[in-house]
């Protein structure tokens, strides 16, 4: 198999060759570098590439398969990682001047987890600045691409990882999603995000956002990688005191089982009362795929959501603030000025309206709790709008002006919220060929639900998740 179409296949394909021993993980890594060497300076995706400790971990694992010791459908694949997940040894810049040079001095707990199942960590991926933006242009290292059009933007603040894994320059990526930043370069990408449950996957040795609304999550170009990787990552950790404890389980289990029978609930107002026209229909055409799949939908209400919107801001706001005191107080002049701006009006943010936020949390949280009683899944668009001009600040949608930051985080927003699990997948592109996401959201803890709703339209729509060819 030729190098190119090596580096094309999904996970579960690439994990069969190797467990087979029909290719080595240096038959992998070697071709993958090269790429990252041709394309990297085009996307910026990476700032940081481990080619020499690829290459070991990449001999270590063909060695372990070989004697027989396989770990899972993870072991001799190299994975992104973004650069807020801590790497011992590894610098770890949060994209910021501040920490430009930083190294720390422990893995993260999810890279231990990556670790332990054999995964080969083939770089630290881009972020917008400390995490804090939506677009994904803003770094220390300067804005990063979208490979289906580099004049545009990734979308944020996860956005050297979906650049990365749309364009094959890694099998998968771990993002973080504070306020849709898994989910919104996910979308703009073309790619497979989710954002867990809270507390579903440690935070312990990522760099804070805000304590209450983080979340770690995989990206991936399908389904079935997507809902495998979230099963390594998955799991109780006492170091986390956001962590909940749950068996464990297989987020596969359901993925092939028909969605005839179930029920599709789709939101009457909010998510759709202010999108982009090639984005609704695209949105309209997969919830009409869905239907002749078997499922039911039915049009529901969640009237709070007119308010989380207000309560997301006030949140991020006030535990951001809280998370960067020091610095703001300190080194002020090596923020980027937009990222100085946000924190300068954190600062701002009363403690009162920070109470009023959480009881908005709460009846949010009972009002989807209600609607899940008589819904399996909710489907909406990921983004109202289409990715825009790398460095826009505005966007017109449907002859109104609108920002473009708070336009990106509008639909995504929620969940963080209330701490549901909600998955974009790739429903379509534009007439310019730019990708379009749509959105599951699901009960507590239901992520294998969505795997199975997400699986089934994959395989019926068949759009492809990968941008070979970069402009």
């Amino acid at each position: 198999m030729s190098d190119s179409n090596l580096l094309k296949l999904d996970i579960a394909t690439l994990s069969k060759k190797l467990r087979s021993k029909e290719i080595s993980p240096k038959d992998i890594v070697t071709p993958l570098l090269k790429r990252i060497d041709a394309l990297n300076p085009v996307l910026n995706a990476f700032i940081t590439v481990t080619a020499e400790e690829a290459l070991v971990q990449a001999e270590q694992a063909e060695a372990e398969i070989a004697a027989g010791q396989y770990r899972g459908p993870l072991h001799g694949i190299p994975v992104g990682l973004k650069d807020l997940i801590y790497t011992k040894g590894i610098k770890t810049t949060m994209g910021s001047a501040i920490y430009k040079d930083f190294i720390p001095d422990a893995d993260a707990s999810v890279v231990r987890k990556l670790k332990q199942a054999g995964a080969i960590v083939i770089g630290k991926l881009n972020t917008h600045e400390f995490a804090y933006g939506p677009t994904g242009d803003i770094s220390y290292f300067g804005p990063v691409r979208n490979p289906y059009d580099t004049s545009k933007m990734t979308g944020g603040s996860s956005s050297g990882a979906g650049a990365a894994v749309a364009s094959a320059l890694c099998f998968g990526a771990l993002g973080t999603d504070t306020g849709g930043s898994i989910r919104i370069p996910s979308s703009a990408c073309g790619i497979v995000g989710m954002k867990p449950t809270f507390g579903r996957v440690s935070k312990h040795g990522v760099y804070p956002l805000a304590y209450t609304l983080d979340h770690i999550g995989p990206m991936t170009r399908t389904v079935q990688d997507n809902a495998e990787l979230l099963g390594i990552l998955a799991g109780y950790d006492p170091e986390d005191p956001f962590s909940v404890e749950r068996a464990g389980e297989d987020f596969t289990r359901y993925i092939g089982e028909p969605i005839r029978g179930k029920v599709i609930g789709i939101p009457s107002t909010f998510y759709y009362d202010l999108i982009d026209d090639e984005i609704r229909a695209k949105i309209d055409d997969a919830i009409n795929l869905l239907r002749t799949l078997g499922a039911e939908i039915r049009t529901v209400d969640i009237p709070v959501l007119s308010e989380v919107s207000w309560a997301q801001l006030k949140t991020i706001q006030s535990e951001a603030y809280a998370v960067h005191e020091e610095h703001f107080n300190s080194s002020a002049e090596k923020y980027h000025p937009e990222v100085l701006e946000r924190l300068q009006v954190s600062a701002e943010a009363k403690g009162y309206e920070y109470v009023k936020a959480q009881d908005i949390r709460r009846r949010a949280q009972e009002s989807f709790r209600h609607v899940f009683e008589h819904v399996d899944v909710l489907v909406t668009p990921t983004l109202p709008i289409l990715p825009p001009n790398i460095g826009q600040k505005e966007i017109r949608i449907n002859g109104r002006d609108e920002p473009v930051r708070a336009s990106l985080l509008r639909l995504t927003g929620p969940t963080n919220l209330t701490g549901l699990p909600s998955l974009s997948v790739p429903c379509g592109f534009s007439k310019t060929g730019l990708p379009i996401g749509m959105q599951f959201i699901g009960r507590p803890f239901d992520e294998a639900s969505l795997y199975q709703f997400a699986a089934a339209f994959e395989k019926e729509a068949a759009i492809p998740a990968l941008r070979w060819e970069i402009k």
